[in-house]
């Protein structure tokens, strides 16, 4: 009996031994003690996979099972991450230092780790290019628009030909497909149609190379729903942002049901001072910037002071208990984080508002107010 077991134990063993894995390797310089995770980042959430306690060398070896098809991972300690893509059974090393882990490392063993790395400061230049924009005081409404609207458009093209159209099969082509600008995918199958001709050209060609992968479906599910999406918001976008809805002042209009079942227009608020606010109240925050709006609100509602709010959550009864309270004007988008409006208003994270005049003309956004009372007294 022994013996057999013996021998049940050795194969077993084997079959271990001969277990196909990738390997994800390096230093972290001045991260002792600290705790560094593997996560893999799966479609629709993200887990541990394994954990490691750097020592004062900052050494880590993670091995992990091969997938059937490429798979994405991350590094993180704390709120410092870098991202990984694994096709096959390499082994991807990473050398870095503590705090500036995310923007300053190297990697090798892995091509599609590089492009992706240069993918990640991209998006981070990106970002400081618009929010520096964003809080340029000199900048009108539409100067800053027309610029943030010019720099993302550049953006795109260049990432759509250099990195996802030239090798669609490949991992960071994936990648860079879901990459973001604050809260807002800028390739969005939702609401640009040569975005949905995007998706669908790497949809098809991880059917080729990747047949079967869950991320190749997905991928193809999307790019359907987009143009499902495309027809409904086009009809949408025919009823509430047309031509005869923009004022000469260049306002556009937004429509919406409030809280209490009536249709609400933003133009009707013309004659008022106004302050947009698009608002998610599904927010850790949430309750104390509503405290602060309602500060503002009270002060200066009597002088002829009016807000308007866009509420983004996804769960309308929600929504509807959050503001029965509300003095002011709430309604609500049901497309979230898709919205038309968030698009037309150049929106690039929440919570955003931006300063309406009595003529109705949009003066400032938040990045561009400095004294949110003294603006509001200058208008009224």
């Amino acid at each position: 009996m022994k013996k057999y077991m013996m021998m049940a134990m050795a194969v077993l063993a084997m079959a271990s031994c001969s277990e196909k894995k990738f390997h994800v390797e390096g230093t972290i310089a001045n991260a002792k003690d600290s705790v560094l995770y593997l996560e893999n980042v799966g479609i629709e959430e993200i887990n541990v996979v394994d954990s490691v306690k750097l020592d004062g060398e900052g050494n880590f070896n993670f091995a992990c099972a091969q997938n059937d098809a490429p798979e994405f991972y991350r590094l993180r300690i704390a709120d410092q991450i870098i991202n990984v893509s694994i096709d096959s059974t390499e082994t991807v090393t990473i050398k870095t230092k503590y705090p500036q882990m995310a923007t300053q490392y190297e990697v090798s063993g892995s091509e599609n780790c590089e492009k992706i790395k240069e993918l990640a400061l991209k998006q981070i230049d990106l970002q400081q290019r618009v929010m520096a924009i964003q809080r340029n005081p000199a900048l009108t409404i539409d100067q800053s628009n027309d610029s943030i609207l010019r720099i993302i458009n550049d953006y795109k093209n260049d990432v759509k030909m250099n990195y996802i159209l030239k090798e669609p099969n490949r991992s960071y082509a994936y990648f860079a497909l879901f990459q973001t600008l604050g809260n807002m995918l800028l390739f969005n199958p939702r609401s640009n149609k040569d975005d949905i001709k995007v998706f669908a050209a790497v949809a098809t060609s991880w059917d080729t190379y990747h047949p079967g992968a869950e991320r190749g479906t997905n991928l193809h599910n999307i790019a359907i729903e987009g143009m499902k999406n495309m027809r409904i918001n086009e009809a949408d976008r025919a009823n509430t942002i047309d031509a005869s809805k923009v004022s000469t002042t260049g306002l556009i209009d937004i429509a919406l049901t409030d809280n209490h079942g009536k249709v609400c227009r933003l133009s009707d608020l013309k004659g008022k001072v106004v302050m947009l606010d698009f608002h998610v109240f599904g927010t850790e925050n949430s309750p104390k910037r509503i405290l602060l709006l309602r500060e503002l609100y009270n002060k200066y509602h009597a002088q002829g002071f009016e807000i308007y709010q866009v509420a983004l959550d996804p769960d309308e009864h929600f929504w509807k208990q959050q503001t029965a309270a509300l003095p002011w004007i709430s309604v609500r988008d049901p497309q979230g984080l898709d919205s038309q409006s968030l698009i037309v208003y150049n929106v690039q994270g929440l919570p955003e508002y931006f300063l309406i005049d009595r003529t109705n003309t949009l003066r400032k956004r938040s990045q561009q107010v400095r004294d949110i009372e003294a603006e509001i007294k200058a208008l009224l």
